[in-house]
């Protein structure tokens, strides 16, 4: 099947206006996400997919490949959709732009997976910490036996009766979709009713009844929400 890695990159984020773009140790964070994903799959594959003139002249003098898409796109899944049109490929798989620090198997995890079964497939790993789990920046996963999506939060979820936190898992944000997932999310003109309550996108497949393999990695990522967080990632490069 002919894929590619794709990475969406917006410029104007409400917390963090030219985000793809901040300097981590000499390198604007797109870079840093790009060269994580070509050691993952061949450079040839990785996309960068953005509405920005600045970004894709950034990715341009770093060598990268860029497809340009529309401003109106309500998320990145609608960006990959958008980005596919021109790629022309047979599912995608979708590396968040804020994570420069991800872990390359993690993308090939999520790629053999995909392979193995053609369902939208997710990756996530254990929460290790409480302050971790209450936050509410963190996408916090529910599974069935069989490690399929039974809901997703930014809630702490699952909690005891009391309230008490015992063990949970969160989303890290590598996805994989294939070409009619893309068709039917690049359907919708509005977002559906809990994925626009929890800004979470993947639920709007959750909604719609569709099958979502999550994938057990070992780790996570550090994400880049907010400018405070690349103090984080320099910290974690660094060491």
């Amino acid at each position: 099947m002919k894929y590619a890695v794709v990475i969406p990159a917006r410029y104007q984020s409400s917390r963090f206006p030219g985000k793809p773009l901040a300097d981590i140790c000499g390198k604007p964070m797109i870079q840093h996400v790009w060269e994580r994903c070509c050691a993952a799959v061949d450079a040839s594959e990785v996309y960068v997919a953005t509405d920005s003139q600045e970004i894709a002249e950034c990715v341009n003098i770093f060598g990268g490949q860029v497809v340009m898409t529309s401003s109106e796109c309500m998320t990145g899944t609608d960006r990959l959709a958008e980005a596919n049109l021109e790629l022309d490929c047979d599912f995608l798989v979708n590396v968040q732009g804020d994570e420069p620090v991800i872990d390359p198997n993690n993308i090939i995890k999520v790629i053999e997976r995909f392979k193995k079964t053609g369902n939208i497939t997710n990756a996530y790993c254990e929460i290790t910490s409480e302050e971790e789990f209450r936050s509410l920046t963190v996408p916090k996963v529910v599974t069935s036996i069989n490690g399929n999506l039974l809901y997703m939060s930014r809630s702490p979820i699952p909690l005891t009766k009391d309230g008490n936190y015992i063990r949970a898992n969160k989303q890290v944000c590598v996805y994989a979709f294939g070409r009619e997932h893309l068709n039917f999310f690049a359907s919708h003109t509005k977002k559906t009713a809990l994925e626009e309550i929890e800004d979470i996108e993947i639920i709007r497949f959750l909604e719609s009844g569709y099958q979502i393999d999550m994938v057990r990695v070992d780790s996570g990522s550090l994400a880049v929400d907010v400018p405070d967080d690349l103090e984080r990632v320099i910290n974690y490069l660094q060491s």
